[in-house]
């Protein structure tokens, strides 16, 4: 990255303590009212007249699962290298969605997750709820299969545990039959493996902490399920089930597989495929059941900038077949429905959505945002100015050209298919060579960001091209600034254009720079956040302050 001169240090903002606590107390109470809106607003599935819409949640949440417990909800997603990892999100109607926490502090092995390993690190997972215990089971194509468990999914959960080291095991799902005996069911990552297309079973300790014996064979799908992966293993009526999406993200299927015997031989069927709608590539997710019988499947689409959002079928079951979605034509094979009735589960309940924006008014972070890889403490801090997240200053690693290989991003996922994120950042603490910016992240990335400068404050328009591939960074617009305080705006508008934008009072924004098209990152859609980065390696460092984070519609 370009490197800024060294430059005479700016007075230090001064601020009334008194007076900001006063104006601190005042705003807060507005912002609890208006907080909860701002994610609800940008993106609800809950129609409020008993229907919902798809998807329902317009998120990067990769390779959905979930699991009912009682009247409650709990689904988790494939994290890759982002911490922390494993979120957890909580419903009670299947179709409203709260984060509650995450499963994964940090990313294992720790020192490994240290850097960005994009594309790496959580792959697809199962949530099962056994022996009065959440079970998660996930897998690290590099290092085998973990397990980590609770008795609260809130957390905290157990440090994950390697129960199987092998390279290429992937997308494992813990089943407990009848009569006692445990099995994980898994497949197989090519890229590491040197296999794919074929799903196999082991035996499995009933208490989930080791495999008993070799994996053994249960279905081959080159011939007609290319790349079938992500197995569910479940049983009904005498069979034994695998719901397992083949074809590949962008435009496979459901394929549901059934037998008498767990080991095989299975039949074969498709049960949900894009059919005449606009949802490519409808699969791997979760079949729910709820307490008045009725069933559910959640599965994601992949959505390119976007990331992979998550929708909800209906699902029937006819001669022991489930059909997912609406079959129109009687085949047995569904496609993805727009508009469906609300799942019957007994009442109504408010409309929530996974959290947005952040005030900073919280002790922590929300559940919403992740590190591009394992943080540390001294990055961030909460309790030094109330009612602001402060960034520390962190030096650029060394060998960075670009952003891709910086761990201290601070980010969270698009909510929605148009918003706008809108910052205020008070950067007057930032010594000479670091910049404070908001930034639209993925292979391509661009920001805006308030740089020290030997003549005080720039503000400067930056973008990469293929970040993936080490490319350097290009200046495309800059301003000088007379102050190092600002609010910096991002306009996401259809297919991800994201227009950059800056104001020194909050209300009249100018435009920086030309729009930038959002690019998904390494099997993660694109995010937004902030950051704080030295592009020197000097032992004193300065940092900055960002009054809240919103996203409106």
């Amino acid at each position: 990255m370009k490197q800024i001169k060294l430059g005479s240090v700016i007075k230090l903002l001064s601020l009334s303590t008194k007076s900001a606590i006063c104006n601190l107390k005042s705003a807060i109470s507005l912002l609890l009212l208006v907080t909860s809106a701002y994610s609800q607003s940008v993106w609800s599935p809950d129609n409020r007249n008993g229907t919902y819409k798809n998807p329902i949640i317009y998120a990067d949440y990769s390779d959905p699962d979930v699991v009912r417990v009682g009247d409650d909800f709990y689904l988790t997603a494939s994290s890759f290298n982002s911490a922390p990892g494993l979120p957890i999100l909580h419903s009670k109607d299947l179709v409203n969605w709260r984060l509650i926490g995450h499963a994964l502090q940090y990313q294992t092995p720790v020192s490994v997750f240290a850097k960005p390993q994009h594309g790496n690190g959580v792959w697809a997972p199962a949530i099962r709820y056994h022996d009065n215990y959440f079970y998660i089971f996930f897998p690290d194509p590099d290092y085998g299969i973990y397990m980590t468990k609770t008795r609260n999914p809130a957390g905290p959960w157990s440090a994950p545990l390697l129960i199987k080291s092998a390279k290429g095991w992937i997308d494992p799902a813990p089943f407990w039959d009848d009569d006692g005996n445990a099995y994980l069911v898994h497949a197989f990552a090519n890229s590491r493996a040197g296999i794919k297309s074929v799903l196999h079973i082991a035996k499995m300790s009933p208490d989930g902490t080791k495999i008993l014996d070799d994996d053994r064979l249960v279905f081959d799908g080159h011939a007609n399920h290319p790349t079938i992966e992500g197995p569910k293993l479940h049983k009904r009526n005498g069979y034994y089930y695998i719901f397992a999406p083949a074809g590949g993200v962008p435009t496979g299927w459901q394929t549901v597989l059934r037998s008498k015997n767990i080991y095989g031989p299975y039949e074969d069927k498709i049960v949900m495929d894009q059919g005449q709608t606009q949802v490519n590539g409808p699969h791997q997710g979760a079949w729910v059941e709820l307490k008045n019988g009725d069933s559910w499947f959640i599965h994601f689409q992949d959505r390119g900038p976007y990331g992979r959002i998550v929708h909800l079928q209906p699902m029937k079951w006819v001669n022991d077949w489930p059909v997912i979605g609406i079959d129109k034509d009687g085949d047995g094979k569904g496609e993805p429905v727009a508009v469906s009735k609300l799942p019957n589960v007994g009442r109504r309940y408010p409309v929530e959505a996974p959290q947005t924006t952040d005030e900073f008014s919280r002790p922590e972070l929300g559940f919403q945002w992740q590190w591009h890889a394992n943080s540390q403490t001294s990055w961030s801090n909460l309790s030094a100015r109330a009612g602001w997240l402060r960034l520390n200053s962190v030096p650029l690693p060394y060998e960075a050209v670009n952003l891709w290989t910086v761990p201290s991003l601070l980010l969270q996922k698009l909510p929605a298919p148009t918003f706008t994120v809108t910052t205020r950042v008070d950067a007057t603490h930032l010594l000479a060579n670091e910049a404070a910016g908001l930034v639209m992240m993925g292979m391509d990335y661009s920001y805006i960001a308030i740089v020290r400068t030997e003549d005080g404050y720039r503000l400067e328009r930056t973008s990469c091209k293929d970040a993936i591939k080490g490319t350097e960074e290009t200046n495309d617009s800059g301003t000088a600034l007379k102050t190092g305080i600002l609010f910096m705006r991002i306009t996401v508008g259809a297919d991800a254009m994201s227009q950059f934008s800056y104001s020194s009072d909050g209300r009249t924004f100018s435009e920086i720079g030309e729009p930038f098209k959002a690019r998904e990152g390494r099997w993660i859609g694109a995010k937004v956040g902030l950051f704080v980065a030295s592009f020197t390696q000097a032992q004193e460092r300065g940092f900055a302050d960002f009054d809240y984070f919103r996203i409106t519609p």
